[in-house]
Parts: structure tokens; C-alpha cells; sequence
């Protein structure tokens, strides 16, 4: 009876199944395993189970703090305090400096500092990309929340420019919140947002540039008329947020937004018209409802073509059309989407499957991801999506460290033509200006319980495109009743092991396995001879330090006929963007490794599976920092 365990100095290194262990699944593979000795033990915790922490001696766990007070919920929005599911999130841990450090993104946009949410109005003008943004200008917590700004060039490289608006009038006075800019015809910018009250009232206000001429737009005017908009009777004073883009109505100098809110624990979206900006009529009835969803946040309301592989302007209707309408659910922190057919003149959008309708179907992503915006990019004719990306960490750590949270990289969103059901949701091309010299190239034999280390300058900033071909005969022959009904948070992550997965690439890892991530497939298949693949991200060995997130995210995802299992990880630090099968399935991924940091991160590919063999394909390239700075003063 032998076994192979991991050498991380021999790139072909693999471990194999004990020959008398059965193929039916992982519980009679532990017990097996518990007898093996304890160095092979750890290194074989990729594909078994965790490993013991053992704290460094510098690194000890403090006692537990009270737990932080939540942040919004009194003035009636999210609780932007990051509570762990286990509980554990007033947990201190002596983070050192260099840990905190090395969370900070290289690529991703985020603040110098201080605390940043929503993205808020992004736009292009005069050869720039605007993007706006939740910020508190004192602290690392949500508070005080002012409009960020920043423009670009290529989307990638960014210059921090002063304030667009903060919190100044009675109007706003307790937060310039959400908002989104439609550009008229005549080139004129409407910038509506919410504006929280002296009073806390949810109310929607004007802002518009001083000068159209200026292509930084500086300089921004609240109209003097605010509020336009104030909760229409029946709905409550904190649940009338977040306008969207507007489009133009079926009447001449008619123009149409939404308005997320709930009556009871039914979440709708509002529609209002306007020919001014400045006046408001509600219309009848409401674009959508979905009865269980609660409170609508963030909603988004978009076309996507059926034909074409570009975007369109948000006012684009008419045949080969589809309607986008995404809300972000307060009740649970997620982004959700449904594709439909859009009625103008009878102001109401019909989901295409009622079982995949908004809030109780799809999501963009499944994991640490919300309050996302779209705008419609007019340089490239593409639609373009950010996404606010928050911590899973403590305000503790967060104060210390004197950041939190980041913007995800610009993704472009089409029309999946061959599902039908999903987006397609892939990184905007300009990421590419970023990759450094040639990509590793490598094709790697996987055989059943088999781990292969990919030997790269850095793990930490990375840009990984890799496919699988699963063996044909293990995947037509296979059936496993058992693991019918997957789920990717309940299925223990990647060390719950199957005939058919998992499978996939291990992210932000040291050398001896004890912190990493794995992002993965994982193949059903039951009696019907029908496969199923899931795409997760597990979290769960992440990180030792207690008190962060560590989830396993994910969902399913269809890999058609003559499609290899696909996935591109966007390796950031701190964070990990997955896409599977060209976008269809998106998991955003929070960690917080204590010993993966510097140089110690390693990456790998796997393949888990009792039952099959796997070939991957895999390019990889190391990625560049994006120069992120403020904007020469002296050009100001």
C-alpha cells in the first residue's frame, strides 16, 4: 500500500488514492487518512481536511472585543459592519503591519484611505471615465458619506480629483448617498442621488456640472430646488433610495427612472417621468415586483442585445432587445438579476422565467459583491458594471490598517446568446495592458487526488485563464447518487471529496498548505445521467486568523455541449475575482491570509476527484501595478 505526498520542489509531485480505498465518496478516505503520518497529513489537507493552526508566537489571538455597533441601519440602509456568520467578527488578532500591508490591492481601485461603498454616477466625458463614490473622508468605518471622484483614461489608471459633493444642506445633511448621471442629448449631465435628511428622510436631489467645458468636472451645483423627489405616500421615509440611469419615455422630451423600495416584504422599483429633472410625476403601478424580496437598493435597468456583441445606450429599445432589471437586496447583502421583455407603454418589465425572476434567482456574483452600477460607455459601445467589493475582516483591523473596502474591476456585461438565462460578465479588456511580458504556458496531467505547484515570479498579482477536459469515459460512465443536490456553502468546500470534482486552481497558498484557497468545479451526476457543474470559491482555510470571512461562495453554471470547464481568476492580494465559462457564473472573493503574504504566496492546480482524471490548460501571466495617484495639483 503506497502514496505519493507533495514535494514542493518537484513540479510533477502528486499524491494517489490507497488502492483499497472505494470510489464512493470522502467519509471512508478520512479514516484511512487519520492513520498516515502526520507530515504527509499536511500536506494532503488540500484534498481531505483542514490542517491544525498553530498560532506564531507574535501572532497570538487578543481576547474578544465587543462587538462593533452597527453603521447605517438607525438611518435606514445595509448594516455596513461586516458580521461574521460564525459570530466570530468582534474576535481581535494581532495583525503586524506587514500583513495589513500586503491586503492593499495593486490593480483594484480604491481610496488613499479611509472608508469607500457604493459606486456612485459613473460616466465618460470629454476623453475620461468618471467614477463617484461612497466615502467617509474621516475614518475607516461608514459614516459622514460623501461623493469620492476620480476619472481615467483607460479605466485601469486612476487620478484622485477633490470632492464632487458632500453632506451640506438640510437636504443631505446626514449623507450625499447613491446616485447616476444621465447625459441628455444636448451633452447636459443630470446627476440625481439620494440625499439623507436633517430628519432622515430618504429624498432624491439635483446636482449638475458648473461647466460642461471642463472635461474633469470639478465643479459640481446641487439645484436650489432640491429635493425633487420625497416618498410618495405608502411608502416609508427609509425606503425610497438610489435612482437609476434615466431613459428616454415613448413621449417627445419624456424621460423614465426607477426607484428601489418595499411595501411590506415586497421589493418594487418605482417609476418615475420627468421632461425637466426638476419635476416628477409617479406613473402608475410599478415596473416590477417580487414578493419576498424586501427592501430593493441599488436598482440598475439596462438593454442587452440578442444579436450583437456590443452594448447599448440605456434608452436603446426595440426588436432583438432584452431588459436587465438588478437589485441589490438589502435583507441579504446580494445582487440579483433577471432577464426580460420590456413593455414602454405600459411601463412594465416581465422576467422570461418567473423561477429565475429578480431576488429569487440569479446573482452577478456569489460572493462579497453589491450596490453594483452600469453605465453605457459610448468610446467602445460596450456596457461596463463596477461593483463595490467590501471587507470581511473586523473595523478593528480595518482602523488599523486605515482602509476598507474597493472598487471590482470594470466588467463588461453581454447577453449570454447561448443560454439565453445568463450575463456574460468578463474584466474590461484594458486589465490586459497590465499583463507582464509573455504568460506561462503549461498543460498538467491531473490524476484522482493529484496537486501540481506552478512556479511563478509573484502569486499575489495575477491574471490565470485555465480549462479542464474532464476524461470522457469517467464523465459518460459515472453516476453518484449521493452528491445529487450539491451546493457549494454546504458542501464543506474543497476537501469534500466526489468522483467528479473537485477540480480547479488553488490561489493565495504558503508552502505548507495551511493557508488556501481553492476556486473550483465540482460535477454532479445522478441516475437521469445528467451532469450538473458547480463553480465555487472556499474560503474556509483562507486565512488562520479568526474573526474573517470564510464561506464557501458559489453556484451552479452550464458548460454546454462541447465546452471545456473554464475559469479566469483576476489574483489582486487581498482579493480574487473568478469568472467560469466566459462569465456566466462570478464569484468575488475577500481573504486575509497570515502566512501567504510577500513572497511566501504559491499558487496550484488540482484535481480532487476519487474518479476521474483531469487535463489543464493553463496561461498565466503576472500583472502590474495600476498607477492609482492623485491628480498633479498644479493642473487643477
Amino acid at each position: 500500500m503506497a502514496t505519493q505526498c507533495y514535494d514542493p520542489e518537484n513540479s510533477a509531485s502528486h499524491y494517489t488514492l490507497l488502492p483499497d480505498q472505494p470510489d464512493s465518496g470522502h467519509r471512508k478516505s478520512l479514516k484511512i487518512i487519520s492513520g498516515i503520518f502526520l507530515s504527509v497529513f499536511l500536506l494532503l489537507s488540500v484534498a481531505f481536511f483542514p490542517i491544525l493552526n498553530n498560532q506564531s508566537p507574535d501572532l497570538q489571538i487578543d481576547s474578544p472585543s465587543p462587538a462593533p455597533p452597527s453603521r447605517g441601519v438607525s438611518q435606514g440602509v445595509s448594516d455596513k459592519t461586516f458580521r461574521d456568520v460564525a459570530g466570530a467578527s468582534h474576535v481581535s488578532y494581532a495583525w503586524s503591519n506587514a500583513m495589513l500591508s500586503w491586503q492593499r490591492t495593486a490593480y483594484h481601485f480604491q481610496p488613499q484611505k479611509n472608508w469607500m461603498n457604493d459606486p456612485n454616477g459613473p460616466l465618460y466625458h470629454k476623453g475620461w471615465y468618471h467614477l463617484f463614490y461612497q466615502y467617509n473622508p474621516d475614518s475607516a468605518i461608514w459614516g459622514n458619506i460623501t461623493w469620492g471622484h476620480a476619472v481615467s483614461k483607460d479605466l485601469i489608471h486612476w487620478l484622485y480629483l477633490p470632492f464632487a459633493m458632500v453632506p451640506d444642506q438640510w437636504y443631505d445633511i446626514n449623507g450625499v448617498w447613491t446616485g447616476s448621471a444621465t447625459i441628455l442629448p444636448d451633452g447636459q449631465i443630470m446627476m440625481l442621488y439620494t440625499g439623507d435628511t436633517d430628519d432622515y428622510v430618504q429624498v432624491q436631489n439635483l446636482a449638475y456640472p458648473a461647466n460642461l467645458s471642463d472635461p474633469l468636472l470639478l465643479d459640481w451645483v446641487k439645484f436650489k430646488g432640491n429635493p425633487v423627489l420625497v416618498p410618495p405616500p405608502g411608502i416609508g421615509v427609509k425606503d425610497f433610495r438610489d435612482p437609476t440611469t434615466s431613459w428616454t419615455g415613448p413621449q417627445n422630451g419624456q424621460w423614465l427612472l426607477t426607484i428601489g423600495s418595499k411595501i411590506g416584504k415586497t421589493g418594487i422599483a418605482l417609476v418615475y417621468e420627468t421632461s425637466n429633472f426638476t419635476s416628477f410625476k409617479l406613473l402608475d403601478g410599478v415596473l416590477h415586483a417580487v414578493p419576498g424580496t424586501g427592501m430593493w437598493e441599488c436598482v440598475d435597468f439596462y438593454p442587452v442585445s440578442t444579436k450583437k456583441t456590443n452594448g447599448l445606450d440605456t434608452s436603446y429599445n426595440g426588436p432583438g432587445v432584452k431588459h436587465v432589471l438588478k437589485a441589490s437586496l438589502d435583507d441579504n447583502k446580494q445582487d440579483h438579476y433577471a432577464i426580460g421583455t420590456y413593455d414602454l407603454a405600459k411601463n412594465k418589465w416581465t422576467p422570461d422565467n418567473p423561477e429565475l425572476d429578480c431576488g429569487i434567482g440569479l446573482r452577478l456574483d456569489y460572493g462579497k459583491y453589491y450596490a453594483s452600477k452600469t453605465f453605457y460607455d459610448p468610446k467602445k459601445e460596450r456596457r461596463v458594471l463596477w461593483g463595490w467589493i467590501g471587507e470581511t475582516d473586523s473595523e478593528s483591523a480595518d482602523l488599523q490598517k486605515g482602509w476598507a473596502s474597493v472598487q471590482s474591476i470594470p466588467r463588461t456585461v453581454l447577453y449570454d446568446k447561448k443560454t439565453g438565462t445568463h450575463l456574460l460578465q468578463w474584466p474590461v479588456e484594458e486589465i490586459e495592458s497590465l499583463r507582464a511580458g509573455d504568460p506561462i504556458v503549461k498543460e498538467v496531467d491531473l490524476q484522482p487526488g493529484s496537486i501540481e505547484l506552478l512556479r511563478v515570479d509573484s502569486a499575489a498579482e495575477l491574471d490565470i485563464e485555465v480549462s479542464f477536459e474532464v476524461d470522457k469515459v469517467a464523465l459518460q460512465g459515472i453516476i453518484e447518487e449521493d452528491h445529487v443536490g450539491f451546493s457549494c456553502s454546504t458542501s464543506g468546500g474543497a476537501a469534500s471529496r466526489g468522483l467528479l470534482g473537485p477540480f480547479g486552481v488553488i490561489v493565495i497558498a504558503d508552502q505548507t498548505l495551511s493557508e488556501l484557497t481553492p476556486v473550483y468545479f465540482y460535477i454532479s451526476k445522478g441516475a437521469d445521467g445528467r451532469a450538473e457543474t458547480h463553480f465555487c470559491a472556499d474560503q474556509t482555510r483562507s486565512s488562520e486568523a479568526p474573526g474573517v470571512g470564510k464561506q464557501v461562495y458559489g453556484s451552479s453554471v452550464p458548460v454546454l455541449d462541447g465546452e471545456k470547464h473554464s475559469m479566469r481568476l483576476l489574483v489582486d492580494h487581498s482579493i480574487v475575482e473568478s469568472f467560469a465559462q466566459g462569465g456566466r457564473t462570478v464569484i468575488t472573493s475577500r481573504i486575509y491570509p497570515t502566512k501567504a503574504v510577500d513572497g511566501a504566496a504559491r499558487l496550484f492546480v488540482f484535481n480532487n476527484a476519487t474518479g476521474a482524471s483531469v487535463t489543464a490548460s493553463v496561461k498565466i501571466w503576472s500583472l502590474e501595478s495600476a498607477n492609482i495617484r492623485s491628480f498633479p495639483l498644479q493642473d487643477l
